[in-house]
């Protein structure tokens, strides 16, 4: 390429200070598909070459420069420059801030599913774990159709409409599900008449987790979608890294069954990117021994932690009218007004809880059990929420912190 005597900033004619300029470009961008063609040349005869390129040439992302911070993290993220094969030792360090195996275990042995994890894999393989999948009040289509979907994905979900009304709150709700041996409820909120949240309980003890919800997109609006079946799908969890991280993986699992029926080649994914949840379904089939062909299946929407509580969602008047200001009996008028107060409060649970019966006892019907098959166990939810982590505008000092 013939070296030009003037810049093409410098040229004063358009006309000709363009044509300088696309000849210019033009002649880079032959230089660059040269070098590429030799290098690609150099390469199929030398994998090594291309292995060691590849791990030298490692842009720097938002993901892997996060910042460590040892309260929130499991293990600090080793530097992908410092893990290349020509790095010094003066490169590899140990890193003191890792957290140690025996601890990592004690954190899981210790955290809220604990219990199912253990009892998941002597129970029956064939039978999926319970979960009840409702709506907010006056719910549109739109939230309906999501639930649907979460159906089909989830394979022991069952769907009920919520009514409104006092004995209808969130916590309510999740205790009676609790006393049916349900193993978490999820929560679909709209607003605008569109889905925007899902809170997910896991039952029944807690936590309660929720997450902000967008990008929706159904099966029926995803071009050249699979058709779902009822096999039991495989899960997959990525980049869940801390002990947060952790807890809200865990939690996932609890509603999947701990077998999957790899006959059906069904795979629903949770990437954790940034802090955003990405949730994505597909088949996977082997088109030969080296590779895979994925065909999505749908739903996809993306999640984003806000807050976790501990427990279930809390009532905050239980149904119980407020006590008027009185002076202070004697001792005898007190035990009388206590024993009358706590048969008026008994009375107004059972008022209550009987209303929901009522409303919700078609799940009983539908699904073919019968009353008496099965004990309830009665779950009281609380009266204040206690939060384990809520996100703050002020927790995010830099682009890079990030805490799942």
């Amino acid at each position: 390429m013939a070296v030009n005597r003037f810049e093409p900033s410098s040229i004063k004619n358009k006309v000709k200070r363009e044509e300088v300029s696309r000849k210019s470009k033009k002649g880079k961008r032959q230089e660059k598909l040269k070098k590429r063609l030799a290098r690609a040349k150099v390469e199929a005869n030398d994998p090594l070459a291309k292995k060691k390129r590849l791990a030298e040439n490692i842009p720097r992302t938002l993901d892997n420069t996060r910042e460590y911070d040892p309260s929130i993290l499991t293990a600090a993220p080793a530097h992908p420059l410092d893990s290349s094969p020509d790095a010094g030792p003066s490169k590899q360090q140990p890193d003191p801030s890792q957290q140690p195996a025996d601890e990592s275990a004690l954190d899981i042995a210790c955290d809220p599913f604990a219990s199912y994890f253990s009892s998941a894999f002597n129970s029956d393989p064939e039978v999926p774990p319970k979960v009840l999948v409702t709506t907010s009040f006056k719910a549109s289509k739109l939230t309906y159709e999501f639930c649907e979907e979460l159906v089909s994905v989830i394979p022991g979900a069952e769907f009920i409409r919520r009514k409104k009304g006092k004995g209808f709150e969130m916590g309510r709700v999740a205790a009676w599900a609790a006393g049916r041996s349900y193993g978490n409820m999820v929560v679909v909120n709209e607003d605008m008449k569109k889905p925007n949240a899902i809170t997910l309980v896991h039952l029944p003890e807690g936590p309660s987790v929720y997450f902000k919800l967008s990008s929706i997109q159904l099966t029926s609006q995803i071009s050249g979608h699979a058709r779902p079946t009822t096999h039991f799908p495989e899960l997959v969890l990525n980049n869940f890294v801390t002990r947060l991280g952790h807890t809200v993986g865990r939690m996932f699992q609890t509603l999947f069954p701990p077998m999957p029926e790899f006959q059906g080649r069904q795979v629903v994914t949770l990437h954790n990117q940034r802090d955003f949840l990405f949730f994505r379904r597909h088949r996977y089939a082997f088109r030969s021994t080296e590779k895979a062909a994925l065909q999505e299946i749908g739903p996809r929407f993306t999640l984003k932690l806000r807050w976790m509580k501990k427990g279930l969602p809390a009532v905050q008047s239980l149904g119980h009218p407020s006590k008027p200001l009185e002076l202070a009996p004697d001792e005898d008028e007190e035990g009388d007004e206590t024993q009358q107060a706590e048969e008026e409060n008994v009375s107004v649970d059972a008022d209550i809880e009987g209303k929901a019966d009522e409303a919700m006892g078609g799940i009983d019907s539908a699904s073919g059990r019968k009353e008496g098959a099965s004990e309830k166990m009665k779950v009281i939810p609380p009266t204040k929420d206690e939060y384990i982590w809520m996100w703050k505008p002020d927790l995010e000092t830099t682009r890079r912190t990030f805490f799942l």
